[in-house]
């Protein structure tokens, strides 16, 4: 079949998106200039939105089962304990999957390209992107595999290929931000004594790391700062090793490593490119955005962004959606990025100052205020919805609108648990547009969502919504990714057909295939 997307990069961003787009029904060509999933992976966290949006797919608990649930982090200074937080279900009550999960990039590459084989799509690997070219009618792609260019034409184009995308360089979209001074290791070890099975991390100034279990292979994986090196500047640099953090970092985390699987350095930056979109051509994931470690962040935004994207290309290849939709990607993820860089930026840079603030942040916010912070639900609540995603909300998009309870359009759908033991999230499964009813189900919007070919459901009123804050008796438009649209106090039916009207929207069985050739007014108003 003739791809109707090419996803340059096969990282986890360019997997879920292409994981997405398949079970849209797109047609999707993804190519990488590696050999393989990556082997010395950095990222390790996966949050709970990111679950949330593995169990649309079929697979969320599978992933928790490969992964291990952190239940606490232990922070240390000058290699003594100085604080304990409990992570355990820190979550409860805002989502099926209330906690933080440590699961490896690089098995986590692995397994999605599995899922993927499983749509029918094969990565190609050893595949690079040499040129593309784009205009109204599509985009034309030259691939190198091998010594061989391969002509490439789809309708659209999607950079997931990483800091040094050649996708974001040929469409020189500006790569603004900087690169911290330090240099980084990331290491698999196998420790003495007792497994570690929660996370672990020094704090001090310049000498950063961190610890987190890694269960497919019951090693641990060692994230820091690299020393300073003790070498006699006269004799060169040598190759950074493992034996240069050794001495280091036993002593700050309190382990002896006895067996070394693999190491590697790297440098980290923080930079937001300053679009996302040229024409038919986007970007997601590193490519567009890349972090400092604080909160593990990167990865999952990424996987944000392909799920945000995955659905709207699918509306406009699939269901004739007006192209205008499209913009709503960088509208939506670019805000978000600018922010996110921003705060892990500060976060990160306060960790490993050795200023007065960094001092009083390691030395007395840290051992004594968060640990009592974290002894209050409100506290535990509101840390787990920043570093889960789940508050995640894109209250300006075109696509969202109206207030009920205390859900505006643009939140993320909250987590409704049921007596019966399902919850609603269970109908996203679909990945459909939905509309969903907490309470009584005005028969007018009922057929018009019958008209409209828009699923409906509708839950008793309960004690579980109202603590969710949803408003009894009010209906919520929820787009296939799990954010709500339109949240309708009254079940109002104009504000739907709008948007039903300014988007050329169409839902569920009313979708059909529609031809890939969209002029460019259509396409993009930046185009």
């Amino acid at each position: 079949m003739v791809p109707q997307v090419l996803i340059v990069g096969a990282g986890p961003t360019g997997l879920v998106l292409a994981l997405r787009l398949a079970r849209h029904g797109v047609t999707v060509r993804i190519i990488d200039q590696n050999s393989g999933p990556g082997q010395a992976s950095r990222a390790m966290a996966v949050h709970a939105r990111t679950l949330e949006f593995y169990r649309q797919l079929g697979f969320g608990d599978t992933v928790v089962d490969l992964g291990i649930r952190i239940e606490a982090i232990h922070l240390r200074e000058d290699g003594h304990d100085i604080a304990e937080l409990p992570f355990k279900d820190i979550g409860a009550g805002l989502s099926p999957y209330p906690f933080v999960l440590a699961f490896p990039q690089d098995d986590h590459e692995r397994f999605l390209v599995e899922q993927l084989h499983a749509q029918g799509v094969e990565v190609e690997w050893n595949t690079e992107l040499e040129s593309f070219t784009q205009d109204e009618w599509g985009v034309r792609s030259v691939l190198r595999r091998d010594g061989e260019r391969i002509a490439c034409g789809t309708a659209f184009l999607c950079g997931c290929d990483g800091a040094r995308s050649r996708v974001r360089e040929s469409l020189q979209i500006n790569f603004g931000g900087g690169t911290y001074d330090h240099l980084y290791y990331v290491a698999d070890v196998k420790t003495d004594g007792p497994p570690n099975v929660d996370l672990v991390g020094h704090l001090g100034a310049n000498t950063f790391a961190l610890m987190l279990p890694v269960r497919s292979r019951g090693m641990q994986r060692l994230i820091g700062i690299m020393p300073e090196p003790k070498t006699d500047p006269a004799a060169g640099h040598a190759e950074p090793t493992f034996e240069d953090v050794r001495p280091v970092l036993e002593p700050l985390l309190g382990i002896k490593v006895a067996q070394l699987n693999w190491f590697s350095t790297y440098r980290v930056h923080h930079r937001v490119a300053s679009q996302f979109r040229v024409g038919r051509c986007f970007l997601a994931g590193d490519a567009a955005h890349i972090h400092s470690p604080a909160g593990g962040q990167g990865m999952n935004t990424g996987i944000g962004d392909a799920v945000n994207l995955a659905w709207k290309l699918a509306q406009v290849l699939r269901a004739g959606a007006h192209g205008a939709l499209l913009d709503t990607y960088q509208a939506e993820r670019l805000v978000f990025a600018r922010k996110l860089v921003t705060t892990t930026d500060r976060a990160f840079q306060m960790v490993v100052s050795q200023g007065t603030g960094g001092q009083l942040l390691r030395n007395w916010l840290v051992p004594h205020v968060l640990p009592v912070l974290t002894g209050f639900s409100a506290a535990r609540r509101t840390l787990f919805k920043t570093l889960s995603q789940v508050q995640i909300h894109y209250p300006d998009s075109l696509l969202s609108g109206g207030r009920a309870g205390e859900i505006i359009g643009g939140d993320r759908l909250p987590w409704v648990p049921q007596a019966d033991g399902g919850d609603n999230f269970a109908p996203l499964r679909s990945l459909d547009w939905q509309l969903h009813v907490y309470g009584n189900t005005d028969p007018l919007l009922a057929a018009a969502a019958q008209v409209l070919h828009l699923p409906l459901h509708a839950w008793p009123w309960s004690e579980a919504a109202e603590h969710a804050g949803l408003l009894e008796d009010a209906a919520y438009l929820v787009r296939p990714d799990m954010h709500v649209a339109l949240a309708l106090p009254r079940q109002e039916l104009d504000a739907l057909r709008e948007l039903v009207a300014r988007f050329q929207l169409r839902f569920a069985a009313d979708a059909e295939p529609v031809s890939t050739s969209i002029s460019a007014s259509d396409t993009s108003s930046q185009y």
